[in-house]
């Protein structure tokens, strides 16, 4: 014979006790949200250890392969005094009426950069400086704010201070040259923004919305606040369907600037469309910049020493 199981269980005084639906859904949805705050958990967990490696993506190479590969560009290696690897410098032919310093973007390295380097030239003769950052091609060192912000300030202060020098801060560069805009107020000449941002912490909260990015966030570049101190030229180019900034970020940008400047986005480009500007746009650039670039004092020349 069969036995059949009964719902009722019978208590220590005899009675019998009903299964309640509500009680059973109630532990179910106990379990699943145990289950959804342990895997919520995780996802935060694997934000904060590995943010980095979500943010920055070097190419890394000996310094054999450097040398090989800057013979394929019109760079030559640009180092401190102490013989230390700063980035890569494309001389102007002849003497350069100045200096312009980019600040590339996340992926890749400064050598990447040389096509730009290139097109600036063309507009005008100038010495084009690109920053290798720590962790970046030959130059040692890790990824992160502090170290970039770092290596921007050495190399600014390497640069001849004789001529005017402008910087071009392209996407995630964008922190590094405001803040040598705020850094050195009176020494930056002009300011160059492709694609750029306002905060990085909140451009990390719009990309991931559904863990707290901004708080968890630690390299939290924040060009508004870096450009309060300055008041020289700053020119904004902003993509208009831009895939990886989000086009806000870049009018937020502009719009917190209280100094000359200029804004100018591409119709239907993306991200990595703006940065491929012709030799009569960067003249266009260079010709606002000059009509408004403040008057560099002797004093500000004069706290930096330069080194070709």
């Amino acid at each position: 014979m069969l036995e059949r199981k009964s719902d009722l269980q019978p208590l220590s005084g005899g009675e019998v006790e009903t299964k309640s639906p509500a009680k059973t859904w109630k532990r179910k949805s106990v379990r699943m949200i145990k289950v959804f705050l342990i895997g919520y958990g995780l996802v935060v967990a694997a934000v904060v250890v590995f943010q980095r490696r979500m943010l920055y993506f070097p190419e890394r190479f000996t310094a054999t392969i450097a040398e090989t590969k800057v013979k394929e560009t019109g760079f030559v290696a640009w180092r401190n005094m102490a013989g230390g690897i700063v980035g890569w410098k494309m001389p102007a032919t002849g003497v350069a009426t100045a200096s312009v310093l980019i600040t590339h973007g996340n992926g890749g390295s400064a050598m990447d950069r040389g096509w730009i380097a290139e097109t600036i030239q063309q507009a005008r003769n100038v010495d084009v400086y690109v920053l290798e950052y720590p962790g970046y091609g030959a130059r040692g060192g890790s990824p992160g704010k502090d170290s970039f912000l770092m290596a921007g300030e050495e190399a600014f202060g390497l640069l001849p201070t004789d001529k005017p020098r402008f910087v071009v801060g392209e996407s995630l560069g964008t922190g590094v040259a405001a803040h040598l805009a705020g850094k050195f107020p009176d020494s930056v000449a002009g300011i160059v923004f492709l694609v750029p941002y306002h905060s990085l912490p909140w451009v990390a909260q719009r990309k991931m919305p559904l863990v707290p990015a901004y708080v968890l966030l630690r390299d939290r570049f924040q060009p508004s606040e870096s450009l309060r101190a300055y008041r020289g030229p700053v020119k904004v180019i902003i993509a208009e369907n831009d895939e990886v900034i989000p086009p806000e970020a870049g009018h937020r940008l502009f719009e917190s600037y209280g100094g000359p400047k200029e804004l100018e986005v591409i119709s239907g480009a993306q991200h990595n469309d703006v940065v491929a500007r012709t030799v009569a746009w960067w003249k266009e650039v260079f010709a606002f910049l000059e009509k408004n670039r403040p008057a560099i004092s002797d004093s500000a020349s004069a706290s930096q020493s330069g080194v070709q």
